[in-house]
């Protein structure tokens, strides 16, 4: 998600599904990038603020038909748009839909879940820290939360299709600052990679006793 566009529904500050057409641009093939991050065959992977569904369908692509696929938003419309993009690829049948805030996750009644996947809205989340402990309690032993963010640059440094995108740099966090926040709140580093050429992944597991 990006703040370029003015959300249908706003729940984070900073963050709405940006146009489909740079967006594809720049993430030409999610599928690599989730597997980058460590998303396998027979994963129960959770999509959280999934919007239009551009990695729910590389991740249900990536897990199959023996994983599962979960994709959360507050947006009726984006999720409408998700599950057409979803239907056209074949993967219906392994992906549900949520209409949930993603600060409580308590009705994802199939925990556990393996990974808990957030691209492009970590950095609006009022609450980080309850965002981040929301997700561990619907994590299994050593589940993953993966989190895709900008790198700490200015707009004007991060063009695609030849204009700035992605939100203001003041908004924008550092693998470190990620890693800050999300530590404490009950979770080890397992890895920190670039994905696209202007985002990083960091990748955390569930302290082990939680």
């Amino acid at each position: 998600m990006d703040d370029e566009l003015e959300p249908v529904k706003a729940f984070f500050p900073a963050t709405a599904m940006p146009d489909a057409d740079w967006w594809n641009a720049l993430w030409p093939d999610p599928q690599a990038v989730v597997r980058a991050l460590g998303v396998e065959s027979g994963m129960r992977v959770l999509d959280l603020c999934c919007g239009d569904g551009h990695f729910t369908a590389a991740l249900a692509a990536v897990v199959g038909p023996l994983g599962r696929v979960w994709g959360a938003d507050l947006d009726d419309d984006l999720l409408d748009a998700a599950r057409l993009r979803i239907e056209k690829s074949g993967a219906a049948g392994w992906v549900d839909w949520r209409v949930m805030d993603a600060c409580d996750l308590k009705d994802i009644a199939e925990a556990p879940l393996d990974a808990v996947f957030l691209a492009n809205t970590f950095h609006g989340v009022p609450d980080k820290g309850g965002l981040a402990r929301a997700v561990r309690e619907v994590l299994g032993a050593d589940g993953a939360f993966i989190i895709v963010n900008w790198h700490k640059k200015e707009r004007e440094e991060t063009p695609v299709l030849g204009q700035p995108r992605g939100p203001r740099g003041e908004l924008r966090m550092t693998p470190e600052q990620t890693v800050g926040v999300v530590l404490p709140q009950g979770f080890t580093l397992h890895g920190v990679v670039d994905v696209g050429p202007y985002h990083y992944g960091a990748v955390f597991t569930k302290l082990r006793g939680l």
